[in-house]
């Protein structure tokens, strides 16, 4: 077994226009401040990276992760979340999304979404030139607005759905696999991939690509009423990052998984700071070293309730009371006997 590295810190909820997280180094000093030793890049911010510029130049990226690691850390992965959800948009979120991109691509979808897949490509070269081995993204949706079926989906509709979803993709797939970097899905509410088994049937339109992986965050199986921990055991071969997030639902006579269309502190289901939900991470974390998940645990931090920079100070040391220190021998090596073929014969009354 490997021992699961962090604590870690994804960057995006706290970058602001104050000091410290106002830019890299800064921000870098002050996570490494808290006891963090990794950090997640969000790569649509330029206080943080040029995204073309680290797939382009080697010299680049290694000023990156200099700047990273003269800090105390070590840069974890990066994220094209706000990229990846751009890659696949139904019309009716064109505006909504619009935001997510240079403003020279909006009211322009088929430019907005070429800009898109050019970001994800240039994020498996940037990747490889910082030595990364994977990479956070969205899935986009087609079918979000279909996901509860009234009136009833017409017959194919899916198919259609996941078929253009994974033809967008599988291009980009490549572009990974290439670069030696695999890339992980954030399973979420709101992407055509949201659980398992909408994972699974846009892995089978991919023909199962060995790059199309998976970012484990149980709080949004929280929110979904779907079993976190069973999911571990049916995907472990494919997760290859991890969200620390917790969440709790509490559901009530007046609303349950949909909201009822009210803010994050007044939702049955809401994120929140670590240790304040509902997610059982010593069962999550005793899974993946069982597993052997050899990546980092990374505190992505979202809490309608709690101050940003209280819930990162706690998350550091939290993280790290839940990793495991995994053993290297069984514990009732001292009662062993020792064996041979002749002797395991012998004690099965073969002999």
């Amino acid at each position: 077994m490997t021992n699961i590295q962090g604590p870690a810190i994804f960057l995006a909820q706290f970058l602001g226009d104050q000091p410290p997280f106002n830019n890299l180094k800064s921000i870098c000093e002050w996570a490494a401040g808290l006891g963090y030793v990794g950090a997640q890049l969000p790569t649509w911010d330029s206080r943080v990276i040029d995204l073309q510029k680290a797939a382009e130049s080697k010299t680049y990226a290694d000023e990156i992760k200099g700047i990273v690691n003269g800090a105390g850390l070590q840069i974890t992965e990066l994220s094209s979340h706000l990229q990846g959800q751009l890659v696949a948009v139904h019309p009716a979120y064109n505006d909504l999304f619009d935001g997510f991109a240079p403003e020279a691509y909006r009211g322009n979808p088929k430019a907005r979404t070429e800009w898109a897949v050019q970001q994800l490509k240039y994020a498996a070269k940037a990747s490889q030139n910082l030595g990364l081995k994977a990479h956070a993204t969205f899935s986009g949706a087609l079918l979000w607005h279909t996901v509860y079926p009234w009136p009833q989906r017409p017959a194919g509709l899916v198919e259609t759905g996941f078929t253009e979803l994974a033809s967008r993709w599988l291009p980009i797939l490549n572009v990974f696999d290439e670069n030696g970097i695999d890339l992980c899905y954030e399973i979420h509410p709101g992407e055509d991939l949201h659980d398992g088994i909408s994972y699974e049937m846009f892995l089978e339109k991919v023909n199962n690509h060995s790059r199309a992986c998976l970012l484990y965050d149980p709080s949004h199986f929280v929110l979904q009423c779907l079993n976190y921990l069973d999911y571990i055991d049916n995907y472990h071969e494919r997760i290859r990052m991890f969200h620390v997030k917790d969440a709790e639902f509490n559901p009530t006579g007046k609303q349950g998984v949909y909201g009822g269309y009210q803010g994050w502190v007044q939702r049955a289901g809401r994120f929140r700071s670590l240790g304040d939900g509902q997610v059982d991470f010593k069962s999550i974390f005793s899974k993946l070293a069982a597993y052997n998940y050899a990546g980092w645990a990374v505190l992505e931090w979202e809490c309608a309730i709690k101050h940003p920079e209280t819930g990162a100070a706690e998350g550091a040391p939290f993280i790290k009371d839940h990793i495991i220190r995994v053993t290297e021998k069984a514990f009732d090596d001292f009662a062993g006997t020792g064996s041979d073929e002749k002797f395991n014969r012998k004690v099965l009354g073969l002999a």
